[in-house]
């Protein structure tokens, strides 16, 4: 199997870099205060989180991610508990653009990248993760943190002909208020939604934050903020969140929804009514939340 391997990979070509990300990145780079543990058998998806995490300061050891990651039944890690793990620990993750010029853009900024490879026949896969911590541009090579082999060197057409049968799957895990060198919008935002699911809207605050920073016409964003400094007391925050929102995209129905509910809540009875009604024209889900608003705005009026 080992040699049929080694054949595969030695069809396939050396993937090919855009030409501003040739020019754009660093020629090496070796991100070294990555830790290494070794995989047992079936357990390189704990050995590689445990590898990120202690990486940015999150004190776990493997066996304890053992038991959340791990299936016995498949012998092994799936795509869904790893993140999930992530997640529990503090740590968002952050799944990156299917290009190996995605994957070196993190490692040059400094960010470790969990892969997910196939070590075997797409028919029969071996389901492999590693860590890539460093590459040499010149000598087409990527570094890795792997199976039982600290900064494991293999060139770029054999690590991608295994990387490519997992629809060349990888993600980096980071704190909140960072964000992947190369993340698109939509990406950053099923992301840091799938946090805030887990560790609640005062955790999340930061990363909404870096999101509408890096993203700043992202309507879902600042409407994303809005509900999470609204959460957390901030309510002037909120309004101004909201007003974002609906000033880049009008007809974002939800964000003039929750901006009319805290201008009223506010003790702003006639914003709120002229903010409740954009939402109460515009159909969808949100118009009878908001007629329903109105109405009962209009009865303490009239009362």
């Amino acid at each position: 199997m080992l040699l049929l391997t080694l054949i595969l990979a030695g069809c396939a070509g050396t993937p090919r870099l855009a030409e501003t990300t040739e020019v754009r990145l660093s020629r090496q780079a070796l991100i070294e205060d990555v830790p290494f543990h070794a995989q047992r058998e079936y357990q390189c998806g704990p050995a590689s989180l445990a590898m990120v995490l202690n990486a940015d300061g999150v004190d776990v050891e493997v066996d304890t991610l053992i038991p959340q990651v791990f299936l016995p039944g498949r012998e092994g890690s799936v795509q869904p508990e790893m993140l999930a793990t992530v997640r529990r620990h503090g740590r968002i993750p952050f799944v990156i653009d299917n290009r190996i010029d995605a994957l070196l853009t993190e490692i040059d900024a400094g960010h470790p990248v969990v892969v997910m490879q196939n070590l075997a026949l797409p028919a029969w896969p071996m389901w492999h993760y590693a860590v890539a911590i460093g590459y040499d541009l010149d000598a087409n090579e990527l570094i890795l943190h792997s199976g039982e082999e600290p900064e494991r060197v293999e060139s770029f057409r054999r690590f991608d002909a295994t990387w490519a049968r997992s629809d060349r799957w990888a993600f980096v895990a980071l704190p909140p208020g960072e964000l992947p060198e190369g993340i698109v919008e939509y990406r950053a935002l099923d992301a840091i939604s799938a946090y805030e699911r887990v560790q609640g809207p005062e955790t999340t605050l930061p990363a909404w934050g870096a999101l509408v920073e890096r993203f700043p016409r992202a309507a879902m964003g600042h409407f994303a903020l809005g509900n999470a400094r609204h959460a957390t007391g901030d309510a002037q925050g909120a309004i101004k969140a909201f007003e974002r929102a609906v000033a880049i995209q009008p007809d974002l129905a939800v964000a003039w929804l929750n901006l009319g509910l805290v201008l009223r809540d506010q003790g702003d009875p006639d914003a709120a009514r002229r903010t409740l009604r954009q939402a109460a024209d515009r159909p969808g889900h949100w118009q009878p939340h908001a007629q329903e608003a109105l109405a009962g705005l209009e009865e303490e009026g009239t009362s």
